[in-house]
């Protein structure tokens, strides 16, 4: 099985050969329970997203990608976050990629649909705030989420 591979200011991270505007998004529901997902390919939980596709806006790609991971249908209200720390790589086992971290962060709020797995997602559940940090998750998504958690108003620009 194909796997992802996060490093982190590590010696032994294979060199970045690629670079792919992305988007992740801290789904909210009435509650303020944050939409989570437990990849496929890392085990590790994290907030939906995914690459942007040719033609499609940031937003338009993080309703996409949300959808597609978690069969819940957002409206982006905000953005929370950019990350492209060059000490995050990002190896997928499939084809030797290795990506640079480049991700901006969106909020949003669910508008329909039940937290669905996907081909992306093995589980997928609304998890209480206070709860969200004690999940299994890579370093660069506990930061990005906890920098939403924290409440700040202005976006984490890195």
């Amino acid at each position: 099985m194909a796997k992802r591979i996060d490093y982190y200011d590590d010696p032994d991270a294979p060199a970045a050969n690629s670079l792919v505007p992305s988007v992740n998004v801290v789904v909210t529901n009435d509650a303020g329970d944050l939409l989570m997902i437990r990849r496929t390919d890392n085990d590790n939980w994290a907030v939906p997203g995914g690459a942007i596709d040719l033609g499609e806006s940031i937003p338009q790609a993080a309703i996409r990608e949300t959808l597609e991971e978690t069969g819940v249908l957002c409206e982006i209200t905000g953005l929370s976050g950019t990350y492209s720390d060059p000490r995050h790589v990002i190896l997928y086992t499939s084809d030797g990629e290795v990506r640079q971290e480049f991700s901006l962060v969106l909020v949003g709020r669910a508008i329909s649909g039940e937290p669905t797995p996907s081909d992306e997602s093995r589980e997928v559940r609304w998890v209480p705030r206070e709860q969200v940090t004690s999940l299994r998750m890579d370093r660069s998504m506990r930061m990005r989420i906890e920098h939403y958690l924290s409440g700040t108003s202005s976006p984490h620009i890195g």
